[in-house]
């Protein structure tokens, strides 16, 4: 059955207004200031409430760059509208938050073939020092002891310790710098 009083328009003759880049790096750059203090007042964190409005911009921003951001009535709506949602999906999706801790990550299997690359490079580096100078190196630099208590162990001055790991060290350089 057709209405009467003439043809309702069809998907053919509508016409849908998209943003362009331009138009909506302007938009967003003016409602940015407004969405920030909204979502600062939502997460408390400044750091959290940058990372949201930053999503945000790269979420619709991907949307306009590929003309399939339509022109809205209510942009600031709009896009505080995308940002809850993300912030929300955070709360629903906690594995998907950033989360800060104290431990460094495990290293990556390599089978052994990274420490053993450290090893072999050690040895060859030590093979070029002499007896004194590779004795303060060890001491003090692999097994953590001060200068005097390397000193107490080899029987020599602390100043001496420092000298022969200085000298080490320069050596050392020079043979990974050629």
């Amino acid at each position: 059955m057709k209405p009467s009083g003439g043809a309702c328009p069809g998907p053919a003759t509508r016409t849908v207004d998209h943003v362009g880049p331009d138009q909506f790096d302007a938009a967003f750059t003016a409602d940015m200031p407004r969405l920030r203090s909204r979502l600062l007042a939502l997460t408390g964190d400044p750091h959290d409430a940058d990372d949201l409005l930053q999503e945000t911009y790269l979420r619709l921003s991907r949307r306009a760059r590929g003309q399939g951001l339509t022109r809205q009535r209510h942009p600031y709506a709009y896009t505080c509208a995308v940002a809850l949602n993300l912030l929300r999906d955070s709360w629903l999706h906690p594995s998907r938050r950033e989360r800060a801790t104290d431990r460094l990550p495990e290293a990556g299997w390599d089978g052994g073939l990274g420490s053993y690359e450290a090893g072999a490079t050690t040895l060859a580096l030590l093979r070029l020092l002499s007896p004194k100078e590779a004795a303060a190196v060890i001491l003090v630099d692999l097994e953590g002891l001060s200068h005097d208590s390397a000193g107490e162990r080899l029987g020599a001055h602390r100043g001496t310790v420092q000298r022969n790991r200085m000298r080490a060290l320069a050596k050392m350089r020079a043979a990974l710098l050629s």
